[in-house]
């Protein structure tokens, strides 16, 4: 197998710095720990009870474990050791035997091929340098007739408008590389042979103060996130429709979601 390039091994080190850092306040986040966000992503990949379950960068495992209270088997990989300490701690916490949690690479999982009944990954794919080689390889270690999904924040259909969300995005945390819009997202599924058989979209709602707190951004490209979100409340330049909330005038955004399921043919 081929070993990462230096570009890839530089962008792997920037993950592994913003999510050590962010650990904390990521695990933290309602929108990642929100059980019922967690449960719907489990009803719409409907697992059988007997499967063997990957998740792919893991982080604090909400989800590999939202997946254990019903599978028999799941394992939960992350680039970065911080949020997998805080995954196993969440695991014992909760008392589950049937779930695991190492350090791996999506690039290169360290699984035979067609051994795994569902491979998914949430709110991860646009931390990824090559996620068509991400979801290649989630792809390759799934059993012909099973379950690929992937659940992740959307942008526009407009080039520019896309454009202009993960502007911002970037901005905020680095390790962003590029949301996708949905047809975009599908094209990649299409790319890696898997029939999709189910969309389900929805939002997450940031408040920008928080949003911006989370990834620890520095003050100086704070002001500069704050100035292209104003601009985008005035002049609707990404579709994020950022407001300024009535009860207490922060400025608040949303980000359009999609959970992406597809069989393994």
């Amino acid at each position: 197998m081929a070993a990462p390039s230096s570009s890839a091994s530089a962008h792997d080190e920037l993950i592994r710095r913003a999510f050590t850092t962010q650990a904390v306040a990521y695990a933290a986040n309602p929108a990642i720990s929100d059980p019922e966000r967690v449960a719907r992503l489990v009803h719409a990949v409907e697992p059988e009870p007997d499967a063997r379950v990957l998740e792919v960068a893991t982080g604090p495992g909400y989800v590999a474990l939202g997946f254990a209270a019903v599978c028999r088997e799941v394992v939960g990989v992350d680039l970065t050791d911080a949020p997998l300490e805080i995954a196993e701690r969440n695991r014992r916490e909760r008392g589950l035997t049937n779930v695991t949690f190492e350090r791996g690479d999506a690039r290169r999982l360290a699984y035979a091929d067609e051994t795994l009944d569902v491979v998914l990954c949430r709110l991860a794919f646009h931390h990824f340098d090559n996620p068509a080689a991400v979801l290649g390889e989630m792809a390759r270690v799934c059993r012909r007739g099973g379950k690929v999904a992937v659940e992740d924040i959307l942008v526009s259909e407009i080039a520019e408008r896309a454009a202009y969300q993960n502007r911002f995005e970037n901005l905020r945390d680095p390790s962003h590389t590029r949301a996708f819009s949905l047809s975009a997202l599908l094209d990649l599924f299409t790319g890696a042979a898997l029939e999709v058989e189910d969309v389900h979209t929805g939002r997450l709602t940031q408040a920008l103060e928080q949003w911006l707190a989370n990834a620890h951004t520095p003050d100086d490209v704070a002001r500069e996130v704050r100035a292209l979100v104003e601009r985008d409340r005035e002049e609707d330049l990404s579709g994020t429709h950022p407001y300024r909330r009535a009860e207490d005038g922060q400025i608040v955004f949303n980000q359009r979601t999609a959970i992406v399921v597809a069989r393994r043919r």
